[in-house]
C-alpha cells in the first residue's frame, strides 16, 4: 500500500473511531439531559466555541504544530467531552462543550489541510492532476467517515439511551498519534516560505475574505450547515417522530448515513470523468426535490419507506456538498489552505447557529422555505465563481495563441 493512501485511511479510521462515539452523545443530549435544560446549553455552548474557534485558531495551531499534532490536540478536545458525559452536571457538561467548540474548527480545518497537501503531493509524484487526487482522498475519507452515523445510531436505537462506547475516542488519538505521518506543504517548502508572522496568521481567517470568490463561496457551508439542522432536528422530529415515534429516528439516520458514505467515495472518483459541476447540479437538483416533496407532502405511519427515500435522497445530495466542497475549498485556495478550511468551518457553523436559532419559533414549512432560499442563492454564488475560473484559466491559452501569430508577423517583415 502506497505511503499516501496509508495515511489517508489512518485520518478516516481515526474520524470513524472519534465519532462514532461523540455522534450518539450529541445526538441524545437533549434527551438524556432535558432538565432544566442542560443538554441544549451544552449544544449551543459547543457551537459558541466553534464559531469562536473558527475564526483565530485554526491557521495558528497548524502553523505551530503541523496537521498532524493539530488532530490530535483536537481530538483530546472531543474524549474530554466524552469524559464530562460519565458524570454529567453544569460544572461538567459546559465546559467540557466549550473546550470540545474550541477543538472543533481545529480538528476540520487540518484535516481538509492535511488531505490536500496529501492529494497534490502524490499527484505531483504519479504524474496526475491535484484537485483528481483530492477529490479521490475526501471521497475515500468520508465514505469510511460517514459510517460512524451507522455505527452511532445503530447501538443508539439498539438500547435507547446507550450511546456507544467512549473509549473508542481514546483509540482514535492513538491510532493518529503512533501511526499518521507528519507532512509540510511541498510549495511552501520549494518556496522557503516560514509563513507569516503571529499577528498575519491569527487574522488569515479573516484576511481571506478579501478573495472575491470565497465571498461568494460563503453561501455553500452556510447551506450545508442549514440542511444538516434541519434533518438532524426538524425532519426527525416533526416527520418521523410525530408519525412513526422515537425509536425509528435512529434507523432512519442510519440509512442518511449508509447513503452518504457510499456516495461519497462514488462522487470522489465519479468527478475525475464528470467533473465537480455535473456533482454540483445532481446535489441541487435532488435537494431541490426533497425540499419541494416535504412541502406536499403528509406524513403518515403507513407510508414507512416514504421515511427512508426522504433521509436516503439527503444523504445523496449531503455526499455531494462534504465531498466536493472540501475538494474545491482545497483546490481554489491551496496558497491559504488553513485560512480556507477555517473559513469553511466558521460559516458552516454559523449555518448551523442560525437554524438551531429559530427552529423552536418558525414552523416547518418556513424553514423548508428559507433552505430554498439558500440553495438557490447558493447554487448562484458558486456559478459565478465557476465562471470566473474559467475565463481566468481561458487567459493564458489566449496569450499562447498569440504568441507563435506574432512570430510569424515578425518573420514576414523580415
Amino acid at each position: 500500500m502506497e505511503s499516501s493512501l496509508k495515511n489517508v485511511l489512518v485520518v478516516s479510521f481515526g474520524f470513524l473511531l472519534l465519532f462514532t462515539a461523540y455522534g450518539g452523545l450529541q445526538s441524545l443530549q437533549s434527551s438524556l439531559y432535558g432538565e432544566e435544560g442542560l443538554g441544549v446549553t451544552a449544544l449551543s455552548t459547543l457551537y459558541g466555541g466553534m464559531l469562536l474557534s473558527s475564526m483565530f485558531l485554526p491557521p495558528l495551531l497548524i502553523k505551530r504544530f503541523g496537521c498532524k499534532w493539530t488532530i490530535v490536540i483536537s481530538m483530546c478536545c472531543y474524549v474530554a467531552f466524552s469524559l464530562g458525559n460519565f458524570y454529567a452536571s453544569w460544572f461538567t457538561l459546559v465546559p467540557t462543550s466549550i473546550l470540545l467548540g474550541l477543538g472543533a474548527a481545529p480538528l476540520w480545518s487540518a484535516q481538509g489541510t492535511y488531505l490536500t497537501i496529501m492529494g497534490n503531493t502524490q499527484a505531483e509524484k504519479a504524474g496526475k492532476v491535484g484537485r483528481d487526487v483530492v477529490n479521490q482522498y475526501f471521497g475515500t475519507f468520508f465514505l469510511i467517515f460517514q459510517s460512524s452515523g451507522v455505527w452511532g445510531n445503530l447501538i443508539s436505537s439498539l438500547v435507547f439511551g446507550q450511546t456507544p462506547s467512549q473509549g473508542s475516542g481514546v483509540l482514535a488519538v492513538l491510532l493518529v498519534a503512533v501511526f499518521l505521518e507528519p507532512i509540510k506543504d511541498a510549495q511552501r517548502k520549494r518556496e522557503g516560505d516560514e509563513g507569516p508572522p503571529f499577528w498575519s496568521t491569527l487574522l488569515s481567517t479573516f484576511r481571506l475574505l478579501g478573495d472575491k470568490r470565497l465571498r461568494l463561496l460563503v453561501l455553500l457551508p452556510m447551506y450545508t450547515g442549514f440542511e444538516q439542522a434541519f434533518l438532524a432536528g426538524d425532519y426527525t422530529r416533526s416527520y418521523v417522530t410525530c408519525a412513526l415515534g422515537i425509536r425509528f429516528v435512529g434507523y432512519v439516520m442510519i440509512c442518511f448515513s449508509a447513503t452518504n458514505s457510499l456516495c461519497s467515495v462514488l462522487y470522489g472518483r465519479l468527478s475525475q470523468k464528470t467533473g465537480r459541476a455535473a456533482l454540483y447540479a445532481l446535489g441541487a437538483v435532488t435537494h431541490l426535490c426533497c425540499i419541494i416533496a416535504l412541502l406536499l407532502w403528509e406524513p403518515h405511519p403507513r407510508q414507512l419507506a416514504v421515511f427512508f427515500v426522504f433521509s436516503g435522497l439527503w444523504g445523496v445530495s449531503d455526499a455531494v456538498w462534504q465531498t466536493q466542497n472540501n475538494a474545491l475549498y482545497g483546490v481554489l485556495f491551496e496558497k491559504n489552505k488553513e485560512a480556507a478550511f477555517a473559513n469553511y468551518r466558521l460559516w458552516e457553523s454559523l449555518g448551523c447557529v442560525i437554524a438551531f436559532g429559530y427552529s423552536t419559533f418558525l414552523c416547518v414549512s418556513v424553514k423548508l422555505y428559507i433552505l430554498l432560499g439558500v440553495l438557490s442563492l447558493a447554487m448562484l454564488a458558486y456559478g459565478t465563481v465557476e465562471y470566473l475560473e474559467a475565463k481566468a484559466a481561458a487567459r493564458p491559452a489566449a496569450a499562447e495563441q498569440a504568441k507563435p501569430a506574432e512570430g510569424e508577423e515578425t518573420e514576414t517583415a523580415m
